[in-house]
């Protein structure tokens, strides 16, 4: 016996040796299990890796759960009524009735929807024209060496944080046709203004302007931070290979900040589609009364249609019906410029 048990013992140790059956008669698996740590065997170890996992799974669920649940009941579940109450008819005293698709065909045959639809289109297309402006900005502000560029920010940047009604406030004083100072600046080099926002020649352009210094500061914004984030080196090598700065500007500078470019088109896109307090404010409210301003029907958009359906005519399911065929619009426009943006935007 002695001298199986110096046989399968390691040398110098006494202890039977890793890998081998020990020569007491002790099976292998209480070795192996002798051998785990806390004395448990490689299956409790499993099961015991296995359970942690989960509990570590079940408190990420729950550090999420408020955020989750905040968003399906203020944000998912509105989206799931809207689409209900579209196939639907609203009484005067509240109550629906199941009604299919008569809102819709409603909508196709409106022609105030197709001329509030062609007013946001034609808006948001105005606005679109803000980002070569911004880019412009980006770039001068990023050249070294230029002094107060905090300051030039910070002036650009205004607008964006500034509340739509103070907006609309101004701006309705300097459109003004009789005291406006944009007409009394044009009177000074013997032009006659208008009443910008009341002639439906004119207002589409001065909402669209207003859009425009309302959105640059924050295109800028997005814009500068790609610039900043081009290395400095492939204008190095490309000037030591003679291109001039029209040619890193074309050749390097837009292909590098292409994936910055689609993010503020998507995003302005969805935004001025969504247009509402703005042009709500500046137009000023359509009521049962009567238009208040001649020019409404050329500024209004799909969304003060939306407003103007469900809360003053009380027709609550047409309205539902077209901010559904607003969201559909705005997820169309989104998946084509998505499947678009793989022809002209580089991520390299």
């Amino acid at each position: 016996m002695s001298s199986d048990v110096t046989a399968d013992a390691a040398p110098g140790t006494g202890a039977p040796a890793p890998g081998r059956p020990s020569g007491t008669g002790v099976p292998a698996g209480a070795v192996a299990a002798a051998t785990a740590p806390g004395g448990l065997d490689p299956a409790a170890l499993r099961r015991r890796e296995r359970r942690f996992r989960y509990r570590d799974k079940w408190w990420g669920y729950a550090l999420i759960a408020p955020a989750g649940l905040g968003l399906a009941v203020f944000y998912l579940w509105p989206v799931v009524q809207t689409l209900y109450y579209s196939f639907t008819e609203w009484g005067a005293f509240g109550g629906t009735e199941w009604i299919g698709l008569t809102n819709y065909r409603t909508l196709v045959g409106d022609p105030e929807f197709w001329q509030a639809l062609g007013n946001t289109v034609v808006y948001t297309a105005l606005v679109l024209l803000g980002i070569p402006l911004a880019m412009v900005l980006a770039v001068l502000l990023n050249v070294k060496g230029m002094r107060g560029t905090g300051i030039y920010r910070t002036l650009y940047f205004l607008p964006v944080v500034t509340m739509p009604a103070a907006v609309a406030v101004v701006w309705r004083w300097l459109y003004n046709g009789d005291v406006g100072i944009l007409n009394q600046a044009l009177s000074a080099i013997g032009i006659d203004g208008t009443f910008w926002v009341s002639d439906p020649t004119t207002v589409r352009f001065a909402i669209a302007a207003i859009g425009v210094w309302m959105t640059v500061g924050y295109n800028m914004i997005l814009l500068l931070a790609g610039l900043q984030g081009i290395p400095q080196d492939y204008y190095e090598a490309a000037s030591l290979d003679g291109a001039g700065r029209v040619r890193q500007f074309f050749s390097l500078t837009l292909p590098l900040l292409s994936p910055t470019l689609f993010f503020t088109t998507v995003l302005s896109v969805i935004q001025s589609l969504q247009v509402f307090d703005l042009v709500y404010l500046i137009l000023g409210a359509n009521t049962q009364a009567g238009l208040t301003n001649p020019a409404y029907a050329e500024g209004q958009t799909v969304v003060m249609l939306f407003f103007q359906k469900s809360f003053f005519d009380n027709q609550r399911g047409y309205g539902a019906a077209i901010v559904c065929v607003l969201f559909v619009l705005i997820m169309a426009l989104t998946a084509i410029q998505f499947r678009l943006q793989k022809r002209w935007v580089h991520y390299g």
